[in-house]
């Protein structure tokens, strides 16, 4: 039996005897030749057979092929100039049914996207969405690549709490034997936890929940976070550099491999940004805006979507860049455990980064001294009492530290220019889906 070869590997093989394995995309039935396009997880080729009594079986099956259907059939591979697809093209000898798919397919290039998630598993079948988890696994794997050489440890932190990480809105209740548990929003205490321990620099790469009945297009009820801690740090000016070593390391571990796919079928160029990235005070940036007409109508001193956007694009008109760290959040807006500034206690030392207009992190210095940790958290409403095990991370000591938590999926989101979150998710939840 001839082993199946990939798609992508075709090309480089010399003209003989090859077999391929994948589904059926298109099927051109013609009185003398019949063409089908065969897709694999790597790319798509030319199958032809040209109708004559002794190939007239294999005809009869072709005829009957739906698209989806998948399909083994073994061959002779020939290169081609004049084949559109690639410039290769398999001439059947034998072709079998694995599956036969049913002939009318429940979503349409022109499907909504309600519709489309539904059916998520054949959406994923598309040329681009196939792209999006490969762009995700080269992120990833640059990400985690870059921890690693800096000296990381990358820990698994419990998703099942038994009391907020920061408050109790936004949170998951479940039944937990005789007790009640919480689904984690984030890995915050854990990874803090790692410093007293000694463990200097973590990461993780996890699931955090939210339970926020959000319908916009950047928002889910389930995602991944892209978390880091770091210990001996002067300031959150330490954390943003951490921060823009790391989105430069995985943009161009992206752009080297999947730069040009990106272009052909996203019509995206993928910029590797300079260091360092800019650095705007949140109340700077929000008087830049009003200059351009734009006043944020917030009661509260943040940022809002349109905010975002009207900084995001005077960064990229003043210098070139894509992304925009805004500083200095007031401490009213911000957890407790975020450390204050010494000279003004109004703000904190910390920052949002700002990617293509949206905001894809969060990230501070965090407090290390138990008794102002204790005040701050009182401030916010919270009961030290119920902070307990927490409180005692800094009671027997820790040194100076910081992070930040980051969304994957809007990282995704914004490199490839998309419009929803739910294109670069692979299944999407919100409050209203928990299928499929």
């Amino acid at each position: 039996m001839t082993e199946r070869t990939l798609v992508k590997n075709l090309a480089a093989l010399p003209d003989g005897p090859v077999a391929v394995s994948g589904w059926v995309d298109t099927v051109r039935d013609q009185k003398k030749v019949q063409f089908v396009v065969l897709r694999d997880e790597s790319g798509a080729v030319q199958l032809v057979n040209p109708r004559t009594d002794e190939t007239e079986e294999v005809a009869e099956i072709i005829s009957g092929l739906a698209q989806g259907s998948f399909i083994t059939v073994t061959g002779e591979l020939k290169h081609d100039e004049r084949v559109k697809l690639g410039g290769i093209e398999v001439k059947l000898a034998t072709l079998v049914v694995e599956t036969a798919a049913i002939p009318e397919t429940p979503i349409a290039a022109d499907s909504g996207i309600d519709k489309r998630m539904d059916w998520r598993f054949l959406d994923l079948r598309r040329p681009e969405q196939n792209l999006v988890f490969r762009v995700q696994t080269t992120l990833e794997h640059a990400w985690r690549t870059y921890w690693v050489e800096h000296d990381f440890i990358e820990i698994h932190t419990p998703k099942l709490m038994a009391s907020a990480s920061e408050s109790r809105a936004e949170l998951f209740e479940v039944e937990y034997f005789e007790t009640k548990a919480y689904l984690s929003q984030s890995p915050q205490f854990f990874k803090q936890m790692a410093q007293p321990a000694g463990f200097g620099k973590v990461f993780e790469v996890g699931p955090a929940f939210r339970a926020d009945p959000s319908f916009t297009s950047r928002h889910a009820t389930e995602f991944t976070s892209v978390d880091a801690e770091i210990s001996w740090i002067d300031s959150h000016e330490d954390v943003m550099q951490l921060h823009e070593e790391l989105m430069v390391a995985g943009l161009r571990a992206v752009k080297e491999k999947h730069g040009e796919e990106i272009k052909a079928l996203f019509d995206v160029d993928i910029e590797v940004p300079t260091q360092p990235f800019p650095r705007i005070p949140l109340a700077e940036a929000k008087q830049i805006v009003a200059d351009r007409g734009y006043v944020v109508p917030r009661e509260d001193d943040d940022m809002d979507p349109e905010g975002e956007r009207q900084i995001a694009a005077y960064v990229k008109e003043t210098y070139g860049h894509d992304f925009v760290f805004l500083t200095d959040y007031a401490s009213s807006i911000r957890p407790f455990y975020h450390m204050r500034n010494a000279a003004d206690q109004t703000i904190t030392n910390s920052y949002d980064l700002i990617y293509n207009g949206v905001e894809i992190s969060t990230g501070a210095q965090r407090e290390h001294r138990v008794e102002i940790l204790t005040e701050q958290a009182r401030e916010k409403g919270l009961d030290p009492e119920e902070l307990g095990f927490y409180l005692d991370f800094f009671r027997y000591g820790v040194p100076p530290h910081g992070g930040f938590g980051m969304g994957l999926s809007r990282v995704l989101m914004l490199m490839l220019h998309q419009t929803n979150l739910r294109e670069v998710v692979y299944l999407f939840r919100g409050p209203t889906r928990l299928l499929p």
